[in-house]
């Protein structure tokens, strides 16, 4: 599988990067798209041209360039309607549409989904954290009780996506969520 290490190390970078600086390169996430359509389409000459095994190809992690392409297309496109409704950065929208071109359209929208639930639950704990479980009963019920009173803001949870792309590119890639107990 050589897809997989290469998108691991590729999040993995944007995960550093981003957990430091709150920034994800574009020298990280342009050559990884460039990368994953590359890759691809030398996998479609290889498969033309010559007798290699097209299951061979697939187990190195081949999905064909049009499934890169669409890949990188889909996911973009959905992280450029998040970027427009939603406060996520540029280099988000960037990362997640590199992680559709190397995993094709179907594993990327999982890893998109994955990415969302991670990256919400970890800032739930931070939140929880921050502010403390009574205390965010108490924020959440105070508007019911007396009314709309106006508070400060509380500074804004950051969400770090790069570390929950990562965390979904693993469970997606190493298929853990089939390993599951059934409840």
């Amino acid at each position: 599988m050589l897809v997989t290490p290469l998108a691991l190390g590729l999040v993995l970078v944007a995960a550093v990067t981003d957990v430091r600086r709150h920034k994800i390169y574009n020298w990280n996430t342009y050559p990884g798209m460039l990368a994953a359509v590359w890759l691809n389409a030398l996998g479609d000459l290889v498969a033309r041209w010559s007798s290699v095994d097209r299951a061979w190809l697939t187990r190195l992690g081949w999905i064909g360039t049009w499934s890169s392409l669409f890949g990188l297309l889909l996911c973009g496109l959905l992280m450029v309607v998040c970027f427009a409704l939603f406060k996520i950065g540029g280099g988000d929208v960037k990362l997640l549409a590199m992680v559709g071109a190397l995993l094709g359209p179907e594993s990327g929208l999982e890893a998109l989904l994955w990415t969302f639930v991670v990256g919400a639950a970890g800032a739930l704990i931070v939140l929880v954290w921050r502010v403390g479980p009574w205390g965010l009963l108490l924020r959440v019920a105070r508007p019911f009780c007396r009314g709309p009173a106006r508070e400060p803001d509380a500074p804004p949870v950051p969400l770090f996506l790069a570390p929950s792309a990562l965390a979904a590119v693993v469970i997606v890639q190493f298929s853990l969520v089939d390993r599951l107990p059934a409840w």
